[in-house]
């Protein structure tokens, strides 16, 4: 009788012709087959499980099936050592298709080919390029035939191909591919969030434990089946390992022992006892492949093992420790390899490491780490190896394997100081992971190391940098402004650094106690003209409206600094929205990201300044671009705050265009990921997009509560800065629910509080509301005043409805004729906009004050939602689906399928029209105003 046994799961015995059976995993295995039999099931499922619990074994079942059902499957299983190679894993699963990388559009493909080493980039790859191409790789693939990708071990994939993966994972949905992961912890596959479906592995239970054993040759009895059971706890991995022993053991021997280890440690010496009998060749073999820990047999390759037709390998898979195919050998299990590797001396392994690194000098970062496997002291010449690994890995993006890399090469290096600086640039690396403890790891090993005031600030910088972004933002602020304050006198370059970060959160958090502490270490830094920018930062970012006139004219010498200088660019940009200079900070981004597509890097602090420049500004597809990459990166790096940030700026925008749902849906996520306690700017911008989204059903009560939860009972601001633009808003709503008095009280104190030391924007909106809970007669002088500002047009949103305030009450007082100008031009803005709620107000007016106003042509976009509205007006200008696809992260299936819903909305047949359609509704539209 023949023996197969799968060692990763619960595959049992069986004739060679027969199917394999999995005891127990009748449920687990129908929900894998769903997933792979339908396109509209699940895109992604996780599959989680203990060592043994038989994941393996069960992706191996769906992948057969998938491929008896004319899919492509692609498969990429992690290993430990190679979680310190930047896109190895990645390069393992789609080296099979490699080929298609050429059909790609330029930029994805020279993205794909610098991750993978091949290109010429001297930083590393776009995040979200890198994601888009291999997005659109697999959705290619699916045009032949559907696609399954198996990401088997993935807790031990490195951090860069995760990424990667993630990114294509969220946008899977409508593609022919699906996703199977297996993993031992969902909480270690960075990039697959708690929102991913997961299916988890019980162990066992009693029956089909039980069952298990039956189907075994010579299945266990009596108290030695007992004891198995008591043991393997319904590991099915156990159950077949231990009753393999216990088969091959004399019976007068009694059961197993029942020792305090735990299982892996029993397994593992379950495996090591059948190395004792391999030939010299085989035991050599083995160490070498446990010692390369790679499941790329290409790489095994490489490294000159045996082939895997060398009769070398025979005693070992009969030992049942390794499985061969035609094509390659791999260890049955994790535990085999480590059983193997451990049960080795330490000399031994040493020299299986030497051998490896030899074997593999054409390929410098697996060598660099096998040399420093085998280093049991210091070693300057591998610290250096590593050092300059590291450096590749960084110009590919792989910044957790950079910092692997740099920490290991810093345990290397022979002088304490040389440590320390590697130290340094370890952390300045992991801060693009997201990972924060790994960062104040790196720092506290930096200071056991040096005394050196340079380097420990410089530490000390990069972990504030992270921390900055965290969403403990009371903490994070007494850390770094107490690190601030002590730096202030030695180093105070670095001490204006860590105070710029307690700036951003300061606004993060909105705590007003902390402006008062910025302010007192600011005066203790001393000055410096080098340092003008950074000084100028925390002032406008700590108290924007201080001293708002003197910090506004600093912006043109700061802008004409960073000319060229991306960082710096949108450094400026943001100081320029806070203070409200919008059109300086557009035309700050729009140079910078010219000049400078963020690489993958983490969301700058007040990231989110980008896009609600953009949204003030009136461009609101860019806005919703920048949207797509702070969340993005933010959910690559786990940074629930930045996520949270772009989700109010989408559901602001999701408002205006009447997409009330979908608004309330994304501002509900905001507040979810954050504390609104700790986190005032946040709950302030959800607030205010949940007002705007009940304004637009006409339910103003709701929105008035909405936006008065943004203001302290006693009428102040809840947070300094994004508090004020809402007034308008809130005068809005209480006029047509009966909260006249309160919220007049509300906007006289802040434009007390606000006085002459403001900007025209803010202005113009507290005229605006002044306006609306005036007395009728005393109206029409504040709305002038809001609009009299001809640079209030950069803000063509708030200025629209301004005009719209001001036709309404023309109307009102019979002044119909005067009434109709800004009705045109109201209507015009809303419509350019595609601002639904607006544009039914504004019509709705115009028809009362006898304005000829058609209700279809001017809306032929109305019935498409706001992404599919970017889609079409993207297509009439000319740009095809990848073009598309590149420039909202989505794949080009994707966009085909959503144009191929559109044609039928908007009475098209063709592309062609599209650009026709758009032209003559903007043509009717300015003809019937």
């Amino acid at each position: 009788m023949g023996e197969h046994t799968c060692d990763r799961g619960a595959v049992v015995e069986s004739e060679p012709d027969s199917r394999e059976l999995l005891v127990g995993r009748g449920a687990e295995l129908a929900r894998l087959f769903r997933a792979v039999d339908s396109v509209a099931a699940e895109p992604v499922l996780m599959l989680v499980g203990e060592v043994g619990a038989g994941k393996s074994a069960l992706l191996d079942q769906a992948a057969l099936r998938a491929e008896a059902g004319g899919a492509r499957v692609l498969r990429a299983t992690g290993s430990e050592s190679e979680s310190s190679l930047a896109f190895s894993a990645l390069h393992q699963l789609l080296r099979p298709v490699l080929a298609g990388v050429d059909g790609l559009p330029g930029r994805q493909r020279a993205a794909l080919r610098d991750a993978f080493g091949e290109g010429s980039a001297t930083s590393g790859p776009d995040l979200m390029l890198t994601g888009v191409a291999v997005l659109s790789l697999l959705s290619g693939l699916g045009d032949h035939h559907p696609v399954l990708v198996v990401l088997d071990d993935a807790q031990w994939f490195d951090r860069a191909s995760l990424d990667a993966l993630s990114f294509a994972a969220r946008r899977l949905e409508g593609e022919p591919v699906t996703m199977l992961i297996g993993a031992r912890d969902s909480d270690r596959v960075p990039g697959f969030d708690r929102h991913t479906p997961t299916l988890t592995l019980e162990p066992l239970d009693d029956a089909a434990a039980n069952q298990l054993l039956d189907l075994r040759p010579k299945s266990p009895t009596g108290r030695i089946r007992a004891r198995i059971l008591e043991q393997a706890g319904g590991n099915p991995l156990a159950l077949v390992e231990l009753t393999r022993t216990a088969s091959t053991q004399e019976r007068a021997a009694g059961p197993p022992s029942t020792g305090p280890l735990p299982l892996p440690d029993r397994l593992e010496r379950v495996f090591a006892a059948r190395l004792d009998s391999l030939p010299a060749s085989t035991a050599r073999a083995l160490l070498l492949l446990a010692a390369m820990d790679s499941a790329d047999w290409t790489v095994a390759v490489s490294a000159r093992l045996p082939c895997a037709e060398d009769a070398a390998w025979i005693p070992a898979e009969q030992a049942g420790l390794v499985r061969r195919t035609s094509r390659d050998v791999q260890f049955r299990h994790p535990l085999v390899r480590s059983a193997v590797y451990h049960a080795a001396s330490s000399g031994a392994r040493r020299e299986a490491h030497l051998s490896l690194a030899t074997m593999l000098r054409d390929e410098p970062d697996r060598s660099a780490w096998h040399r420093a496997a085998a280093c049991p002291h210091p070693d300057a010449a591998v610290s250096a190896e590593l050092e300059r690994t590291a450096g590749r890995a960084r110009r590919r993006g792989g910044h957790a394997a950079a910092a692997r890399a740099l920490q290991r090469a810093a345990e290397l290096a022979p002088q304490r100081e040389e440590s320390a600086r590697l130290l340094v640039e370890a952390a300045a690396a992991a801060v693009f992971t997201g990972d924060l403890a790994w960062v104040e790891e790196l720092v506290a090993a930096v200071r056991t190391r040096t005394d050196d005031a340079a380097l420990l600030a410089s530490a000390t910088v990069r972990a504030g940098r992270l921390a900055v972004l965290a969403g403990r933002h009371l903490r994070v602020f007494s850390r770094l402004a107490d690190a601030a304050e002590e730096l202030a006198v030695s180093q105070p370059a670095a001490g204006l650094e860590l105070l710029a970060g307690a700036a951003v959160v300061r606004f993060y958090s909105g705590e007003d106690a902390q402006r008062h502490r910025i302010r007192d270490i600011l005066r203790r830094l001393q000055a410096n003209a080098s340092h003008a920018g950074l000084r100028t930062w925390v002032r406008a970012v700590s108290e924007p409206f201080d001293d708002w006139a003197q910090l506004v004219s600093l912006l043109p010498q700061l802008a004409a600094e960073a000319e060229g200088r991306p960082e710096r660019l949108t450094a400026v940009g943001i100081m320029a929205w806070l203070l409200d200079e919008t059109p300086q900070a557009v035309r700050a981004f729009d140079e910078a990201f010219d000049r400078w597509e963020l690489q993958g890097a983490l969301p700058e602090g007040l990231g989110g300044a980008v896009a609600w420049a953009y949204v003030e500004r009136g461009r609101w597809e860019q806005a919703r671009e920048a949207c797509a990459r702070i969340t993005a990166v933010g959910r690559a790096t786990g940074l629930d705050h930045a996520v949270a940030c772009a989700a109010t700026v989408e559901a602001t925008l999701l408002a205006f265009q009447g997409e009330v749902s979908s608004a309330r849906t994304r501002a509900e996520e905001a507040l979810a990921l954050v504390d609104p306690l700790e986190s005032r700017s946040v709950a302030v911008y959800a607030h205010r997009a949940l007002g705007a989204a009940a304004a637009a059903e006409g339910a103003y009560g709701t929105a008035y509560g909405r936006l008065r939860m943004i203001f302290t009972a006693d009428g102040a601001p809840v947070h300094y800065h994004a508090s004020y633009p809402a007034l308008a808003d809130l005068a809005a709503a209480a006029v047509r629910c009966g909260r006249h008095e309160e919220a007049a009280a509300i906007v006289e104190r802040s434009a007390t509080a606000l006085a002459d030391n403001t900007s025209p924007r803010l202005r113009a909106l507290i005229s605006r509301a002044r306006g609306l809970l005036a007395d009728p007669e005393d109206a029409e002088p504040h709305f002038r005043a809001a609009l009299a500002d001809p640079g209030l047009e950069y803000w063509p949103f708030e200025r629209a409805q301004t005009l719209l305030d001001l036709a309404e009450w023309l109307r009102r007082r019979r002044r119909i004729a005067e009434a109709r100008g800004p009705l045109t031009e109201a209507l015009e803005v809303f419509r350019r906009l595609d601002a639904h709620p607006w544009i039914e107000r504004a019509r709705a007016e115009s028809r009362a004050a006898g304005l000829d106003v058609t209700d279809a042509a001017p809306d032929a976009l109305a019935g498409l939602s706001p992404q599919q509205q970017q889609i079409v007006r993207l297509a009439a200008r000319g740009l095809t689906n990848r073009e598309i696809g590149e420039k909202l992260f989505l794949s080009p299936r994707t966009v085909s399928s959503h144009l191929y819903r559109c044609f039928p909305k908007l009475g098209v047949t063709a592309r062609s029209q599209l650009r026709d359609l758009i032209e003559g509704t903007l043509a009717t539209a300015a003809h019937q105003q």
